[in-house]
């Protein structure tokens, strides 16, 4: 990678980097590509302001000007009743095909951690799919530790008439 990297936290201008991230993601789970949707849905989050992201910017050298996505993670506030404390949810980590294998997903980690220690969380959960193996082994060699007290359900209300 002949590049350097920044990491910082995602506002308005960033929405089409990451947006287009957010897109290749879905796509990666299996959704259609929807890159308009995914802007939406990105620049909700952005303009509520009701998640926190950070996006991995690589910068060619020496043009520090133009910058391209190279990752993102997206992080939702959450509570433990059980612990009576805050907690992030790490929903979403992605790294852009062409930036893996740098240690990017595992900066965008470092940087979730710092975030959710700044702001006197007690942890950080997460989830994926059983067969992504790759970011199972990224997760557990971070600290992750995969939940063997409690059983997760859901309830999808995408068909339910409201």
């Amino acid at each position: 990678m002949g590049s350097k990297l920044r990491i910082h936290q995602a506002d308005g201008c960033d929405l089409n980097a990451v947006a287009a991230l957010f897109n290749q993601y879905r796509m990666f789970y299996g959704k259609p590509d929807d890159a308009a949707g995914a802007a939406r849905f990105i620049g909700e989050r952005l303009e509520l302001r009701d998640s926190v992201i950070f996006v991995a910017a690589a910068f060619q050298e020496p043009a520090d000007a133009a910058w391209e996505a190279a990752g993102f993670v997206q992080l939702y506030p959450s509570f433990s009743s059980l612990s009576m404390s805050r907690l992030w949810i790490l929903n979403d980590l992605y790294v852009a095909k062409e930036f893996r294998g740098h240690g990017i997903g595992r900066m965008l980690l470092n940087q979730a951690k710092e975030h959710a220690v700044r702001s006197g969380a007690a942890g950080l959960t997460l989830s994926t799919h059983p067969g992504n193996l790759a970011a199972r082994r990224l997760y557990e060699s971070a600290g992750y530790v995969e939940d063997s007290e409690f059983i997760c359900y859901n309830l999808s209300l995408q068909n339910t008439a409201r």
